[in-house]
This record gives structure tokens, C-alpha cells and sequence, in this order.
């Protein structure tokens, strides 16, 4: 039980180490990472649609 407490309490100070971003920051880096993965998916799914039409070309 000890242990476990004191891994918390290590837990917490370390948090209050951390540099957490501002408003505007977080702001930026969510849009960054939303536009990041919708972009990723389009371009995913543009190649996966590429490679499909392409095998079935292939087997007619």
C-alpha cells in the first residue's frame, strides 16, 4: 500500500513539472492534428480506392 501511495504522490509532483500549453496553443495544435488525420484519411482511402480498382482490373 506504501508503494502505491507514494507512486502518486511521485504522480503529482511530477505533474506540477509539466508545461502545459495556453488557450491559444491548444487551440493550434487540435486543429493541426484534426486537419492531420482527415487529410490522412482521404489519402488513405483515394489509395485504398486506387489499389481496388486496380486488382479488379486486373481479375476481369
Amino acid at each position: 500500500m506504501q508503494r502505491l501511495t507514494k507512486f502518486f504522490r511521485d504522480v503529482a509532483k511530477e505533474m506540477r513539472k509539466v508545461s502545459w500549453p495556453k488557450g491559444k496553443e491548444l487551440t493550434r495544435y487540435t486543429i493541426v492534428v484534426l486537419s492531420t488525420v482527415a487529410f490522412l484519411s482521404v489519402f488513405f482511402a483515394v489509395i485504398d480506392l486506387g489499389i481496388s480498382e486496380l486488382i479488379r482490373f486486373i481479375f476481369e
